[in-house]
């Protein structure tokens, strides 16, 4: 169990832990000069020769280093609220109330302190003071121990109130994935760098890789001192001395307010949704762009508020956007705190939602029903909530991770919901039955729409398709998604186009024979270089206005591609040449490829490499800055023979591909990291490629 010291300053937390411990926990030269605690402070107490340790988180008293009380108020089990006997409630103890109060900390022990110093009418008018100060807190039932460290008075009792705490908390659920926020940092002659912090989640063990977010420095732990004890592992609840080891690894790589992770959780966020509660005490209500400073687990960072509707009043709470001045790392569930800009008062704090929050319409109905769910008390709760909320969707590899959960976890999850899941570029996407169902409906009925309006056309547009429907799967989902019903037998899949398995488009017997004439002359040797329609025209001595129609028609039927203007190739070519453009790519140095490579293993002129590489440019298959390309992963199958998505690509983000945007021809375009940051790929120099 770790308890957290809470008073006003000079009110005895620092004696009276020394008291139980035998541990003084001001070590620094200032704090022995001023009598006072500047720094956290820590002290452990063991119940029994073998029993559980407490451990003591010490914290300052002064109403300048409140921003230090709360870098250690995090993840604390129980409150010691100390009040000195001949002071009374003072100004930081009903500061320090607030905020274990906001943090949910509503389990602890009250000492009147300094008893030797009051009498009995002063100690029974304290007393009265403590409860009027803590009624409606989570701490309102916490019972008020008479103590004196100088005479020894209720030490016993103390002890014995501590140890009953202890029982009464027991050990951390050991689930989740692993994550200690660091308090501490720093070097030990012959051990190297050490973090300390209190284990939130998760448990961790010697020898096990993991990540410093946010700045993602991949370590690895050398040894373990858990609750003051030399251990192997590290568990929920108990506060831990971490020996790291890994390149670049120093006292000045890591801070305070940095997390130590298993690495599947390194995903930072600067745009959080919360639900917001605003003390009484707050100066003005929260309105758009109000400024605060916020306080999570051991990190301190500025921060913007949006409300998502009205303006936050005095007392109330809300639904609110946080935006920050640099990223965090962070879980859903966790608590922070809000202070003002000046760090003068304690303004609110809450609850996290979101850690991926829109930028963009951020106030709708329906994401306001989706914040609703993730309100719920428990993971699985929040997951069932959101498969039946608008759209239905969620994508189960980000929602473990933003929830901390792990690997069992996640699965005995979805196992629960039995959600219908579509995996695509390593990530799982669950619908809802009903949403699937739907999903499907809506599918055949645009299909049949387009059918009947286009009889002429082979099918809908793949990535068209995906646009039109609700929800709006992310392009690989929506591709295993089509698979699935390919499957089914519920559509046919040709190339980028979709259709039902009843509609087909057919020539004229007169078209068919033509057709028929001319496909022989785009195959063969000659198939990467095939002759243009007035050469065909002459050749078979047809009018060229035939020849070009004709092969416009059969371009739409995706039986030939139309490459450049009046240059048609078979589509059994089209998808031999996409090949071929993978198979350089990947041979490659970073898959960037060059049009002379491609001319080369095609064997061709330039001028035609060059313009079969712009036609795959404008169907978004490569991707070209300048003059070197790489394969689009998102868009990799779309000339393949097979029907099935392409793997090996990275995992795409949880908006549309980008493919049909408009910027292909001015950048690489954008991958996003699920849920989380865009992370642009920059290929290498000319020189170097």
């Amino acid at each position: 169990m770790i308890i957290g010291t809470a008073g006003h300053i000079d009110h005895g937390k620092t004696a009276l832990v020394q008291a139980l411990t035998g541990i003084d926990t001001d070590r620094l030269k200032e704090e022995k000069a001023r009598g006072i605690t500047i720094e956290l402070g820590f002290a452990y107490l063991a119940t029994r020769p073998d029993g559980p340790v407490i451990g003591f988180v010490d914290v300052p008293g002064h109403e300048r280093f409140v921003h230090t009380m709360l870098a250690g108020a995090g993840g604390i089990d129980a409150a010691l609220l100390v009040v000195a006997a001949d002071d009374g409630v003072k100004p930081q103890t009903l500061e320090h109330l607030a905020i274990l109060d906001l943090l949910g900390i509503a389990r602890g022990l009250v000492v009147l302190s300094k008893a030797d110093l009051a009498d009995a009418p002063r100690r029974v008018a304290v007393t009265g003071e403590i409860r009027a100060a803590l009624a409606g807190s989570g701490l309102g039932a916490a019972p008020i121990l008479p103590v004196s460290v100088r005479s020894g008075e209720g030490m016993p009792a103390l002890r014995e109130a501590l140890e009953g705490l202890a029982a009464e908390t027991g050990a951390r659920a050991a689930g989740g994935a692993f994550r200690l926020a660091v308090d501490r940092c720093f070097t030990l002659a012959g051990a190297g760098t050490i973090v300390t912090g209190t284990v939130l989640s998760g448990a961790v063990a010697t020898g096990q890789a993991v990540v410093v977010s946010p700045r993602g420095l991949p370590v690895r732990v050398r040894s373990i001192h858990a609750q003051n004890r030399p251990a192997e592992r590290g568990l929920a609840g108990q506060r831990c001395a971490l020996n790291l080891t890994g390149e670049g690894i120093g006292r000045d790589a890591i801070a305070r307010g940095d997390m130590v992770l298993d690495p599947v959780l390194h995903a930072p966020t600067d745009r959080i949704d919360a639900r917001l509660r605003l003390l009484a005490s707050a100066p003005k209500p929260v309105g758009t762009w109000f400024p605060a400073r916020l306080h999570h687990a051991s990190a301190e960072v500025g921060a913007r508020l949006v409300p998502l509707g009205e303006a936050v009043q005095q007392g109330g709470q809300g639904l609110v956007q946080i935006v920050l001045d640099r990223p965090i790392a962070a879980a859903v569930g966790d608590r922070f705190v809000l202070r003002d800009v000046s760090a003068q008062h304690t303004i609110g704090g809450g609850r996290f939602l979101d850690l991926r929050a829109p930028a963009r319409r951020r106030q709708g109905p329906e994401r306001l029903a989706q914040l609703e769910a993730l309100a719920a008390p428990s993971p699985g709760e929040a997951l069932a909530r959101l498969l039946a909320t608008p759209p239905g969707l969620v994508e189960l590899t980000g929602f473990a991770r933003d929830h901390a959960l792990s690997e069992g976890e996640a699965a005995a999850l979805a196992a629960a919901e039995e959600p219908v899941i579509l995996e695509a570029g390593g990530l799982r996407h669950a619908l809802s039955h009903p949403g699937w169902e739907g999903l499907a409906r809506d599918l055949a009925a645009t299909l049949a729409r387009f059918h009947e309006e286009t009889p002429d056309q082979q099918g809908l547009g793949r990535e068209r398709l995906r646009l039109l429907l609700t929800p709006r799967l992310p392009g690989p989902a929506f591709l295993a998604a089509l698979t699935r019903l390919a499957r089914e037998g519920a559509l046919v899949l040709e190339g980028a186009f979709v259709r039902l398995p009843g509609h087909a488009v057919r020539l004229d017997p007169a078209d068919e024979a033509l057709f028929a004439r001319i496909l022989p002359r785009l195959g063969g040797a000659a198939r990467f270089r095939p002759p243009r329609v007035r050469d065909l025209a002459g050749d078979l001595e047809v009018p060229e206005t035939e020849v070009r129609r004709l092969l416009k028609a059969c371009a739409r039927l995706g039986r030939v591609d139309q490459i450049a203007h009046d240059h048609f190739f078979d589509r059994r070519t089209t998808a031999e040449m996409a090949a071929i453009a993978r198979d350089v790519a990947a041979q490659a140095p970073d898959g960037v490829f060059t049009a002379a490579a491609f001319r080369d293993r095609m064997d061709n002129g330039r001028k035609v490499a060059i313009q079969i590489l712009d036609f795959f440019d404008r169907q978004g298959v490569t991707l070209r800055r300048g003059d070197l390309r790489r394969m689009n992963p998102h868009r990799a199958d779309l000339f393949s023979l097979s029907e099935g998505p392409v793997s090996g690509g990275p995992a795409s983000g949880r908006d549309a591909s980008p493919v049909g945007r408009p910027d292909f021809k001015s950048g690489w375009g954008s991958e996003a990291v699920p849920g989380g940051f865009d992370s642009h790929s920059l290929p290498p120099s000319p020189d170097a490629a």
